[in-house]
Formats: structure tokens, sequence, C-alpha cells
């Protein structure tokens, strides 16, 4: 790859330090003052690109997605807004007036919608009356949820996912996980073609890197798309139980490239996945205390795996050299799975941990557990969370307490429940505000350098020689965000920051120095 050299550039906080970058086999050859030479020789002659005194920061991840559900979403009917059951299906019913409808018996499929908080209940006689009222009442209509933790069918929707009958027509945890391939999965050409697009899309917002738990066979599907050329981003791939004994029979350890080892680094294997327990919005996260308004045996929520198995699984996939990434929202699904870390000696994270009890906060520190959170999560989930978890609001999404604690923080989108763009989740770790709102909880915000930090793989944000040239090039350095907006300094307007952050412009993407995204 011949050489590039991006001139008059400059790192994020330091605005009075213009530098050149030289770029030379995938890496960062030097970093020197505008304008001098470059003290290393390079491989061929370097293209110039300059900059225009744009701030270069390290290449963005996002550390939570599903990758291909979220590429299949972007071309879904989005019913998020949807604040009744009502609401969503007037968008139902608006849609197909608008257009056709699905040809040859497909569903029409959306996806976004959280009913906990909503003051009628989502069932399948009211997507009837909306597919009726519209003329077209043989097409199924299946609604994915937010978390995708559940769906909701139309009566049609339901025969289509081979359920002859339901009391409802919401599918929630178990009932929805066997159902879900008919809706979840399409050919492998068309998935291919439409994570390729969004591969696209994620190097526009600066994206180099995403770790990838989408719930399939991960190590077919992208030895598939590596023999196939693939170059949009880098992927680290988690793996699933039942796909365990596939890449331990590969003898794949956690950094190791799917593909052939003297080819591309750009796919590599990355932790075992595990769900401890449900959601929020499906009222299945694991709780110490029960939920408001609840009784019976599952009002603290639902436990998806024993502790007795979790451990020996932890300590197999610890012994063949992956990490371990284990789903816990609730507190006490978090402390479970904290329990589960101690036990096994296993590395890595836990994702979400959403609720936690102080004492869990220190053992994540303890440990060395790294939180993978999702900050715009707590913007979705505000008001189901004091309506569900009164008194309990102060220790949701604790990033702050984290952070003082010492905890290694990574920032994701678990996308397609979370948009797949790092500014995004920055914005929310940041401000804790969105649609002009004030701010929740402020006392949990994390400043713009600690979200950065938390968003670029454990990379240092001063770029130096050696580092991968993984780079995204922004217009607003974001540490210096008043400097470069007009009006009052929007640190002190924290909807303003919000705003700033969410809109950040990035001209330039570049993956081991070869550009994802060019617009300068």
């Amino acid at each position: 790859m011949p050489a590039l050299l991006l001139t008059n550039a400059r790192l994020a906080g330091r605005p009075d330090r213009p530098v050149d970058l030289l770029l030379d086999d995938g890496r960062i050859a030097a970093v020197v003052p505008a304008g001098a030479p470059a003290p290393v020789p390079v491989s061929t002659l370097p293209e110039q690109v300059d900059v225009d005194g744009r701030t270069v920061v390290p290449g963005l991840w996002d550390a939570h997605t599903h990758l291909t559900q979220w590429a299949m979403v972007r071309q879904r009917l989005d019913v998020s807004a949807a604040t009744s059951a009502a609401h969503a299906a007037a968008l139902v019913r608006d849609r197909l007036d608008r257009a056709a409808p699905p040809a040859g018996g497909a569903p029409l499929v959306g996806y976004g919608f959280r009913w906990a908080t909503w003051p009628d209940d989502p069932t399948a006689a009211v997507l009837d009356a909306a597919v009726a009222e519209a003329g077209t009442a043989d097409v199924p209509v299946v609604l994915l949820s937010g978390d995708l933790h559940s769906a909701w069918a139309s009566t049609a929707g339901l025969r289509f996912l081979g359920i002859a009958e339901h009391p409802t027509g919401l599918l929630r945890e178990e009932e929805w996980m066997p159902a879900s391939p008919r809706i979840v999965t399409v050919d492998d050409a068309v998935a291919d073609a439409l994570v390729a697009d969004a591969a696209r899309a994620a190097a526009a917002r600066g994206v180099v890197g995403v770790v990838d738990f989408e719930v399939a066979d991960n190590l077919d599907s992208w030895r598939r798309r590596v023999a196939g050329g693939w170059d949009g981003l880098r992927v680290r791939t988690g793996v699933w139980e039942q796909h365990l004994d596939a890449v331990l029979d590969a003898g794949l350890r956690h950094g190791d490239p799917l593909g052939d080892p003297d080819g591309s680094d750009l796919v590599t294997q990355g932790p075992l996945k595990v769900i401890s327990d449900g959601s929020l919005n499906t009222l299945t996260a694991f709780c110490f205390e029960e939920y408001a308004g609840m009784a019976g045996p599952d009002a603290h929520g639902i436990l998806n795996i024993a502790t007795d198995h979790l451990v020996p699984l932890m300590v197999r996939a610890h012994a063949a050299g992956l990490s371990c990434a284990i789903h816990a929202i609730g507190d006490r699904a978090n402390a479970l799975a904290l329990d589960a870390f101690e036990a096994s000696g296993a590395r890595g994270s836990v994702e979400h941990a959403q609720l936690l009890r102080p004492d869990d906060v220190a053992r994540f520190a303890a440990l060395g557990v790294t939180a993978s959170v999702q900050p715009e999560h707590a913007m979705d989930d505000r008001d189901v969370t004091e309506r569900l978890w009164p008194g309990r609001a102060g220790r949701a999404f604790p990033l702050a307490e984290l952070r003082a604690a010492g905890v290694t923080l990574t920032l994701g989108s678990d996308a397609p429940v979370a948009p797949l763009d790092p500014w995004v989740a920055i914005a929310s770790a940041v401000t804790r505000s969105r649609d002009g709102r004030e701010p929740w909880h402020p006392e949990q915000r994390i400043d713009v350098r600690a979200a950065l930090e938390a968003s670029v793989d454990g990379r240092p944000l001063d770029l130096a020689a050696g580092g991968p040239a993984d780079l995204a090039v922004l217009d607003v350095d974001p540490l210096a965000l008043p400097a470069g907006l007009d009006g009052p300094a929007v640190h002190d307007d924290p909807v303003a920051l919000a705003d700033a952050l969410r809109g950040t412009a990035v001209a330039a993407t570049l993956v081991a120095g070869r550009w994802t995204h060019h617009a300068l």
C-alpha cells in the first residue's frame, strides 16, 4: 500500500501544535511538526493530503454490535417513536398505505418498539385491525422490540413464525428466540451486501472497528466475507456457546485472524458471548428487588443461565485463550457475572452493566473486568427506569462511579438497539441528555476525553509513531468544542453539547492507512 502523508493536522486537545502524519505499511511511521521533513524512509513516494487544520484522532470502535441485524434494520420500518400500541399500529398502517406490501407472502418487519410504559397492550388484534384498515389483511406483520428481546406479531405474523396460537401476540425472551430466525436471517449474499453497506455508513462516522456479537455462526460468516475480500473495517467476532467447539477446534485464540494467517488481519477472533439475563423493557433483567407492580416467580426478572453452567463454560473459554463477554443488565445478574469471573479466572467484560450495587462497582475494578456500556440506552430507558426500578435510577448506567473506581470503560451501541454511531454514545455518556431534555442523573456523566478514550479500543488519544494507521479526521476538535461553535460555551449547556457531539462531522476515515471514507 502506498505511503500517505497527512499535512497540517492537529491532535485532539492540542490546537496550537499542527503536525504532519506519515502513514506507511498500515501504521503511523512518523508524527512531526507541520512542514518538517519525515525522519524515516518510506516504501514509496507518499501521497500528500492537506487536512487543512482538522483534528485527527484514533479511529473509533463500537464495542458491542449485532452487525447483520443492524444492516437489516436499516432497511426496515422504524417504530421507535411509538408512544402506545395504537401509535405503533398507526405507523404500520401508514407504511402499508404509502407503499406496496412485501411481495411473496413476506412479512412487513418493523423495529424499535418499547412497550413497558405504554398505556395500552401490544396485541395481535391491534395489528390485525391496522392491516385490515389498510386493505392488506393477509400481510404478516412482525415488529421487533428495541432491545431485541421480544417481538410483537399480527395473527398472520404469528402464522409466518410458525406459531398457530398465542394469547396476546407479544413474544418475550424464550418464546421469541426460537422463532426469530424466520425474521433475523436472510440469504448469505444479501446479508453480506447489507453488511458491506452498513460498514460504509459506519466509516462515514469515523468508525474503524466493531465487536460483532451477531447471534450466528460468526466463524463461518466472517471467514466467508474475508474470502470474498472484506475491507470495510476491523471486526472482532464473538462466539456463542453453540458454536464454541468450532472455534476451539480451529485453535483460535483472542485476536487471531479468521482468514489466512499470512493475509488480512482485519477480522479477528473475539470473546465468548453469553446472555445471563433479559432486559429492562421486557421486565426480564434479573434484579435483587422486584419490579414495581410485579409479583410472582418472575417479579425479579429472569436468569437465563445458571452459575454452575456459566462458570465451567468460562473456564473452558479462558483455558483456550478466549476472553469472555457476559451480558448482564439487572443488578443481581451483574453480581452473579462478577462471581463467575472471580470463580473462573477468566478475563473480559460485562456487557451493559446497567444496574449496579456500589459494592459491585468496586468488584469490577478489583477483578479487572471491563464495563462495556451503551450510554444511549440510558436515554432510551430513563423513563421506564423510573417507573419499573423506583428508587434505583441513581444506580443505573453509573459511568462516573465506574470510572472513578478505576474500571475500564468501553462504549458501544448494541446496534440495532441504538444506532451504530459512536458520537451518539459519546454524547449520551457526556451529557445524559437527548431531545432537549434536562440531563438525567447528571452526577453519572463523564467528560469528553473519558468518553473518547472509551471509544478508541484502548489506544491513547495522542497519536505516535508505531500505532496503527486507523484514524478519523474531524472538522471540530471534540475536546475544544466551544472554540469551534458560535454562541456560549457548550460545556456550560449540556443540551447544546449533546447536539454538538451527536452532529460531529467526520471528514475522512482510514483503516490501516487506506481510505474508507473520504470527504476532504
